[in-house]
């Protein structure tokens, strides 16, 4: 399938755990898009803030270090400043901090201008958590993909251990409650499906279903 037969963005929404980034760089590399995973984005704002003893919640001071750095994406990495900081994502610390400091306005204001600014160069998946909803409410297609607590407390669980961290499956399912209920009740772009995207459950569904959906809905846009 050419380029031509597909939407020219398409937005992927979906809880921790759902499989939205998985399923959306399989998708991008499928009909020849780029792929941006925003969840980076407020990681990496959320390591900078860490690293520079940043108080969470210092909204202006959040708000002023997001919009005061550069953001880049090669390929699946993220360079702030110029600098590599994809490796530096994925720690504990990093995991338990970005859902409190994303719920900053000021902060989701500098992301969603940048991730704007991507999405204009066209051909483009992106994946997150406000996409259909604030980021890019005039996308073709829109998709949420969902699945049951346990199924992505099961998910994570298997991949912490994948990245050798020694976590109990209750211990995840916990940490996924709690960073459902910030995601969900926050003012600031609340995470719930757009009223046009196409909810996909994930629970029963491998990967390459998951994909092969996203791509029979993206061939009929």
């Amino acid at each position: 399938m050419g380029k031509s037969e597909h939407p020219g963005t398409i937005a992927i929404d979906g809880p921790v755990a759902s499989g939205k980034s998985a399923a959306g760089r399989l998708v991008a590399a499928s009909i020849g898009y780029r792929f941006v995973d925003t969840g980076l984005m407020y990681r990496g704002v959320t390591l900078l803030a860490l690293e520079r003893a940043i108080e969470l919640h210092d909204e202006a001071a959040l708000s002023a270090l997001a919009g005061s750095i550069t953001m880049t994406f090669d390929g699946d990495r993220l360079l702030i400043d110029g600098v590599d900081v994809t490796d530096r994502l994925r720690t504990a610390e990093v995991g338990e901090a970005v859902s409190l400091a994303s719920r900053v306005p000021g902060m989701r204001e500098a992301m969603v201008a940048r991730q704007r600014e991507l999405a204009r160069q066209g051909s483009i998946v992106m994946a997150g958590r406000d996409i259909g909803t604030v980021v890019l409410p005039d996308a073709p297609l829109k998709v949420y993909l969902d699945a049951s607590a346990d199924e992505r407390a099961r998910r994570r669980h298997a991949e912490l251990a994948s990245l050798g961290r020694d976590e109990t499956l209750e211990h995840v399912r916990d940490e996924l409650a709690l960073r459902d209920g910030i995601d969900s009740g926050r003012d600031a772009s609340p995470l719930r499906p757009a009223g046009d995207a196409v909810v996909i459950d994930t629970d029963h569904l491998s990967l390459d279903e998951v994909v092969t959906r996203i791509l029979e809905l993206a061939a009929c846009r």
